[in-house]
């Protein structure tokens, strides 16, 4: 798969499998993209920043290195097409973290429903605003998140909700983005949870920067290889 301005093809990757899916959560369907690879040790659920979807190249970029690692992915819109042109002009939606915490939440049922993906481990993969949701998502579902990673992610917006992650937590941030690194090591103060913090050398918000986003991904697919592993399996 390639994504422009993000490197060329990988082998093993399982682009070949992505498709369009309906995700029928308790209140809205919503539209995702989905690729599992034979054998998955896991999937991941993408939670897309302020403004962003489920097409967006970096996550979409992400999604395809996990799947080098056998992991699943569902990338999926958390916003309906009628609240997406709301947000637009309003710039609420995208902050209101408990509802896109109760649209992962949807998903992940969704998800333990699908043949390809039932009894999977689940990990979160939130980005900006989306990597509040991710961790108050785990907070709501231990027994079902068995990781999270936020990349340039808002973790502080979890609030309170933070203390009650217990899924391993991986925070990425840009070198250079200074108020959100300040932003996650007050959210690593507030957590029990197994947390590390990778700042990511001359990289800005969105990992723009030559290398910087391949960084991102590799710490990511380390993380859910890890940790989506059976607990017979899992590194130390």
């Amino acid at each position: 798969m390639k994504i422009d301005g993000f490197g060329g093809s990988r082998a093993g990757t399982a682009t070949a499998d992505e498709h369009t899916v309906l995700v029928q959560t308790d209140a809205v369907v919503l539209e995702g993209t989905m690729a599992v690879p034979d054998a998955a040790r896991g999937v991941v659920l993408f939670a897309h920043g302020s403004g962003s979807s489920r097409h967006s190249r970096r996550n979409r970029y992400v999604a395809d290195e996990l799947r080098t690692g056998g992991i699943g992915t569902l990338l999926v819109d958390l916003l309906t097409p009628n609240e997406e042109i709301v947000d637009l002009r309003t710039r609420q939606l995208r902050f209101d973290i408990g509802l896109l915490a109760e649209r992962l939440v949807g998903a992940i049922r969704w998800l333990d429903a699908e043949r390809a993906t039932h009894g999977l481990p689940v990990g979160l993969f939130g980005a900006s605003t989306g990597g509040g949701a991710a961790l108050v998502t785990a907070a709501r579902l231990p027994d079902r998140v068995a990781a999270v990673v936020s990349r340039g992610g808002r973790p502080d917006l979890a609030a309170e909700t933070l203390r009650d992650v217990h899924a391993p937590t991986l925070l990425i941030v840009g070198g250079n983005d200074d108020v959100v690194i300040d932003l996650n090591k007050h959210a690593m103060a507030q957590m029990s949870a197994p947390v590390r913090l990778e700042i990511v050398p001359g990289a800005t918000h969105l990992f723009e920067e030559p290398g910087t986003l391949e960084e991102v991904a590799r710490l990511a697919r380390d993380w859910f290889v890890r940790y989506l592993s059976p607990p017979d399996t899992k590194t130390t």
